[in-house]
């Protein structure tokens, strides 16, 4: 035959081969290859899914294996083809091989309904059928989502009958680096916006999660296509990859059920609860935290879905787990089907499985997990395909293009970050500075709008319970009915006496909606006198707190208990079991109008002090609403937040900051019962809490409780960021921080009556109290004389406005009209003006921030000038060996001593040099006369230290721990010098001081 016809023959052979085989394609989507599936059998059915056992004639005695495939992918992943078939692979290593297979949603009755919480509760389901039908625990191993199912999993059963966890691309922090290098900001709001207004609304078909899938890698979507179009012709080539093609291209691909998607993406994208913890699995708060089984891992070195420093992640999120890592120089999809996969993936799974059951040695490819921040985050950047193609090109001589790049990079995720904070907290404080005396606000409001914005959203955490916005907002109105029928009316002063509990919550809320006053009775013997502070006509109750109150001579409301609920007792004349009321049938009267509250109107009466020297605490809804909207915008809140209230309700720290902030901000809010340091501990992990809130010392609870963790990297690895509170000592401030890094503290002062609020924002100058917050009143420092407790005015009469450094009166001008029971001083620095004094008295520094000195009632008035209490104590903090200090008044000889008990540090050591070292800031006459050592100092309920014990102890015992003021050590100029004017107290400097 001639050459040309030879030519001709063969182009035709080819044309005809390519018709033959391009027609098989079009008629029945793909190639006859003639494989057959691994062999199976359907060993359990269930509704959410049915579980294949593969091989199962020659399974027996092998450790048995759970893999679960993500939920847009069918369960044959795991067998595509006998050449990259997991299963078969897996089964020649030596492992019992099971899948659950979740089906096709859009066939199944109910599949495009099932939530998150179905998946997870059905793989913990079928690890307990796995492990009665092999008597043995079982490895769970998952692709891409399917493996963050088996993280979830596992939590959610504590790691029970759950051997290990083997995980391929799956991201257990999505934020660190987010598919496709995407910028954070943009990956939530994104997620967000699809969660609120797209799949909350419809689902997504097989052929969409397709199509995305292919939007991920087009290049490599489209180099697929033209590889097999390329080689239509030769059909030993293509038979191959044919059954990899046709699952990628069609057969593979199942719908997604909206509800599911909507969950992953809140949960796991906009909040990141995988990281923090406290994701929601039902009604049960979930943290990874809990996973205590081996895991091992497989990074894709190129995998743009699955980025390495996401699926590094779990190394932060499972820090009681044991992580190991196999790097596998492949794609997402590459990770588990084909060549790479067959040679590194499945037999380093058996390896290692065999491994942890003692039966053999550790897969070489494996190493210890690396850390995130070693890894390629690329947070912000580009896929890695094009981030590859610019580093060779910068590699070719373009490295100025590419710092250039980098540096405006950075500067646009910085200025997208200060835009996103900014779009959170204008509205609130735009909000805040406009309310006026008349508009409407109140708790009950703001959780009114709270349910109807997002009704499913979660509102509060208690005892691992999730209860969300629409089932409080339900409660809190069957509530409201409850008290309308037993008679209580808007305006009506109504005592809460109850734990920290949601019926407790509940009840102030119900309160507030109603229009009523709610007065939060702290738990004292004798009730008689905050009843009449309080002009209390009813008091509502927990069964705890029932026979407290039933012979208080008002009507006593009984509301919640929980199941086990017992009143114990007969119900008299005057005690209404609310529990037994239907609301149904209730008629609500006409006068009722929901959430009256205006801004001016009383919200709350609180108590300080106690016995003879309790005093009431007037909050307004202006006061409270200042409150709320001011934590929210200073703290950065957001819904991804979960706030710890580890105080009383009754204390005005908890509803003005820690619930206030919440609900102003939608974060969640994780009640407790009972400030307790290690179930503290246990409940951040639990609830995934990223704002800690505290009063005085409590923090010092937590850095001392050997269960919360040794000090340093566990801390560092959880999920606190902020810390809010007030009144926190200065040394503590150092020692959480150091401890919590990078963690900071947002320190609070409030004058609950003057409307002032100043806030320690940057937390760079611990012990400040930092500047008056947006919408908080006009504020003033007058110079005071605290010897002779008098302003100090000037040569017209005025009040002197203080200059920096120098001691004044912190005075207020409310913006609201509401009074109070603070008289106002009229004409105080030009002639009409009005001003509510605080009583406390700041010093200003040069940058303007207040700093704290005392309250012109504890001011001690000694011999030598008057010492500051508050300036004293916080001084002593920053010595290294203190752990805890407070300074009062002493009487001996006709005149008063000013007394600074210490508590140390474990080890600590205090000398004479020490004490006047760390008091060198003050001047020498401000400086306390003793100084000494005690065992402990008493704080109260809500850890502020007391000091009426240490007071009635008199002068401290002579000792060498403690220490004596030698005036003839000072020098002219007033100011400490250098060498020690601490000297020991001896018992004749005792006797001479004591008189």
């Amino acid at each position: 035959m001639a050459p040309g016809s030879a030519a001709v023959t063969g182009a035709l052979d080819r044309l005809i081969a390519i018709a033959q085989n391009g027609l098989e394609v079009l008629r029945f989507g793909g190639l006859d290859t003639g494989e057959e599936p691994s062999e199976y059998r359907v060993v359990e059915r269930r509704r959410m899914f049915r579980l294949r056992r593969y091989f199962p004639a020659t399974a027996t005695s092998r450790p048995p294996v759970l893999l679960v495939p993500p939920m847009m992918l069918a369960a044959d992943v795991y067998d595509v083809a006998p050449s990259t078939s997991a299963v078969a692979e897996l089964h020649r290593g030596g492992l019992d091989a099971w899948v659950i297979d979740f089906g096709a949603p859009d066939r199944e009755a109910g599949g495009l309904t099932r939530s998150l919480t179905d998946h997870v509760v059905a793989v913990s389901e079928a690890i307990e059928l796995v492990a009665e039908h092999t008597g043995s625990p079982v490895y769970l191993a998952g692709y891409s989502q399917g493996g963050m199912f088996c993280y979830q999993a596992a939590a959610y059963r504590k790691s029970d009958r759950v051997a290990g966890i083997v995980t391929f691309g799956s991201p257990a922090d999505p934020l660190a680096a987010a598919p496709l290098g995407l910028p954070e900001n943009v990956v939530t709001t994104g997620a967000e916006f699809l969660a609120d207004h797209v799949f909350s609304r419809l689902a997504l078909p097989g052929w969409a999660a397709r199509a995305g899938f292919r939007l991920l890698d087009p290049v490599k979507a489209v180099r697929a296509r033209l590889d097999f179009l390329r080689q239509l012709h030769d059909r030993e080539a293509l038979l191959g990859r044919e059954r990899q093609r046709r699952f990628l291209e069609a057969e593979g691909w199942v719908a997604w059920s909206g509800p599911a998607i909507v969950e992953l993406l809140r949960q796991f994208f906009v909040h990141n609860r995988m990281v923090t913890g406290g994701f929601v699995i039902g009604d049960r708060t979930v943290t990874l935290a809990d996973i205590t089984c081996p895991i091992l891992v497989f990074v894709g070195e190129i995998d743009d879905i699955g980025q390495p420093a996401a699926v590094r992640g779990i190394g932060r999120a499972a820090p009681e787990a044991d992580v190991h890592e196999v790097a596998v120089r492949a794609g997402h999809f590459g990770l588990v089907v084909g060549s790479e996969a067959m040679r590194t993936t499945w037999p380093s799974v058996a390896q290692w499985v065999h491994w942890r059951s003692s039966a053999g040695a550790p897969p070489e490819a494996m190493t210890r997990l690396r850390d995130p921040a070693e890894a390629d985050r690329r947070r912000g950047g580009l896929p890695s395909v094009v981030t590859n193609g610019l580093n060779q090109l910068a590699g070719a001589g373009f490295e100025l293009g590419r710092d250039v790049a980098q540096r405006t990079a950075s500067a646009a995720r910085a200025t997208t970050e200060v835009a996103e904070e900014a779009s959170r907290a204008v509205p609130r404080l735009v909000r805040l500075g406009r309310l006026q005396a008349n508009t409407r606000v109140s708790l009950g409001q703001l959780l009114h709008e709270q349910a109807s914005r997002d009704p499913q959203g979660e509102c509060f955490l208690f005892d691992d319970r999730v209860h969300t916005n629409g089932a409080v907002a339900e409660r809190i109105d069957n509530v409201v009915r409850g008290l309308i029928r037993t008679g209580v009316r808007e305006g009506d002063h109504v005592g809460v006496l109850m734990d920290t509990r949601p019926s407790a919550l509940v009840a102030i809320a119900a309160l507030s909606r109603l229009g009523a006053v709610g007065v939060l009775l702290p738990p004292v013997a004798d009730l008689s006198a905050a009843l009449r502070l309080g002009r209390v006509s009813a008091v509502l109750v927990d069964p705890q707190h029932l026979r407290d109150a039933s012979g208080c001579g008002v009507p006593v409301l009984v509301l919640g208990g929980g199941a086990d609920r017992e009143l114990g007792q007969e119900l008299g004349q005057r005690v209404i079991d609310m529990e037994r009321i239907d609301p149904g049938t209730v008629e609500l009267p006409a006068w009722y109008r929901p959430n009256p509250g205006r801004a001016r109107d009383l919200a709350f009466v609180m108590f300080s002090g106690s016995g003879e020297h309790l005093e009431t605490k007037m909050i307004t809804n202006h006061r409270w609403a200042m409150s709320a909207f001011g934590t929210a915008s200073a703290a950065a809140l957001t819904s991804s937040d979960t706030v710890y209230c580890g105080t009383p309700l009754h204390h005005p720290s908890a509803l003005l900051t820690s619930v206030g902030g919440a609900v102003a901000a939608g974060a969640r809010i994780a009640l407790t019962r009972g400030f307790d340091p290690s179930r503290c501990a246990e409940e951040v992990r639990r609830y995934g809490v990223t704002v800690m809130s505290y009063t005085w010392t409590l923090p010092r609870k937590l850095l001392g409780d050997p269960g919360a963790g040794s000090a340093g990297e566990r801390h560092r690895n959880g999920p606190i960021r902020l810390f809010v509170g007030s009144g926190m000592p200065r040394g503590l401030w150092r020692r959480v921080t150091a401890e919590y890094s990078p963690a900071r503290v947002l320190e609070f002062y409030a004058a609950t009556e003057a409307d002032v609020v100043l806030a320690n924002l940057s937390g760079a100058k611990p012990g400040a109290k930092g500047r008056p917050l947006p919408g908080s009143a006009e504020v003033a420092l007058a110079a005071f004389d605290a010897e002779r407790d008098v302003v100090i005015e000037d040569e017209r009469g005025f009040a002197r406005h203080c200059a920096a450094g120098e001691v004044g009166l912190l005075l207020a001008d409310p913006a609201t009209g509401w009074e109070g029971d603070q008289p106002r001083l009229r004409s105080v620095f030009r002639p009409g003006d009005r001003w509510v004094p605080t009583g406390d008295l700041f010093v200003r520094d040069a940058e303007g921030d207040y700093w704290l000195m005392d309250n012109r009632d504890t001011v001690i008035g000694t011999s030598r000038g008057v010492v500051f209490t508050q300036a004293v104590s916080d001084a002593l903090t920053d010595h290294s060996a203190v752990d805890l200090a407070v300074t009062y008044g002493v009487a001996a000889a006709g005149r008063t001593l000013a007394v600074t008990a210490v508590t140390l540090l474990p080890g600590g050591t205090l000398t004479g040099a020490g004490i006047a070292g760390v008091l060198s800031e003050l001047t020498a006459g401000q400086w306390p006369d003793i100084v000494h050592v005690v065992d402990s100092i008493p704080v109260t309920d809500w850890y502020r230290p007391r000091t009426d014990e240490l007071r009635a102890a008199g002068v401290p015992g002579a000792g060498e721990q403690a220490w004596y003021y030698d005036s003839d050590g000072e020098s002219e100029t007033g100011r400490a010098r250098t060498r020690a004017m601490y000297r020991p107290l001896t018992r004749n400097a005792r006797e001479r001081l004591a008189g």
